[in-house]
């Protein structure tokens, strides 16, 4: 008798491949963490955005919560990512529009993180160590011009964490292209942060609303936490 085979259709193999459950979605087996733009220019007094009169205390209240979170993501074996905006000399990565916008943007001088300087490096508290990835950027997404994508596929990544500066801008700009490249999302609300809160909760909602998911931190590790449980259980 031959044997019947029941093939499903395609709406029914993605809908069965789709990662509802939180805890699911941001597995270690398959998360990067994104730490995006925590350099010296962007963070610190006394540099760039300092100078050009960026109010620093979002982000100064940020940094030893996301030091905390990238030292249990490290310890969880999760990819990390960390990527910096670069200037190049002479204004070389720099094309007229972006330029002409970037003189008129509040706090956002156009020698910003030039390459090479002082101001580009990661500050302390968050530079990478041995084995983990670094990205340069001339553009607000990591994923313009960038390396980023294909890396990530490299190494089976489906969903990234993003987190860093500015929420309303490389964060979103990450966010959106990460989800169009096909990449689950997660967005922790205390782990990025602006120079303006206003832009960044708007950010927050947007995200939430078309991009991906917006959570704690805490909620993040809880789960990581939950599933090692799992793990050795089954072990």
């Amino acid at each position: 008798m031959t044997g019947i085979v029941i093939m499903k259709s395609r709406n029914e193999k993605i809908g069965s491949e789709i990662l509802d459950v939180f805890s699911e979605r941001i597995s270690t087996n398959h998360t990067a963490l994104l730490v995006i733009d925590m350099q010296k220019d962007f963070c610190l007094d006394g540099y760039a955005a300092s100078n050009a009169g960026r109010p620093l205390g979002a982000v100064k209240e940020m940094i030893p919560r996301l030091e905390e979170f990238l030292s249990i993501a490290r310890e969880e074996g999760v990819l990390i990512c960390h990527i910096g905006f670069w200037t190049l000399q002479d204004h070389l990565s720099d094309s007229p529009p972006w330029l002409a916008q970037r003189r008129r943007s509040t706090y956002a001088p156009d020698l910003i993180a030039l390459e090479n300087s002082e101001g580009a490096a990661f500050i302390e508290e968050l530079k990478p160590i041995e084995g983990e990835l670094e990205i340069r950027k001339h553009r607000y997404s990591g994923f313009k011009g960038t390396d980023l994508d294909m890396v990530l596929r490299a190494n089976s990544i489906k969903t990234v964490i993003v987190t860093g500066l500015s929420t309303n801008v490389c964060v979103e700009g990450t966010i959106r292209d990460a989800f169009e490249h096909g990449y689950y999302t997660c967005l922790p609300q205390d782990l990025c942060a602006s120079w303006d809160s206003d832009l960044h909760e708007s950010t927050l909602k947007n995200v939430n609303a078309r991009f991906g998911l917006v959570s704690e931190s805490r909620s993040i590790i809880d789960a990581w936490s939950d599933l090692k449980q799992i793990n050795q259980s089954e072990q």
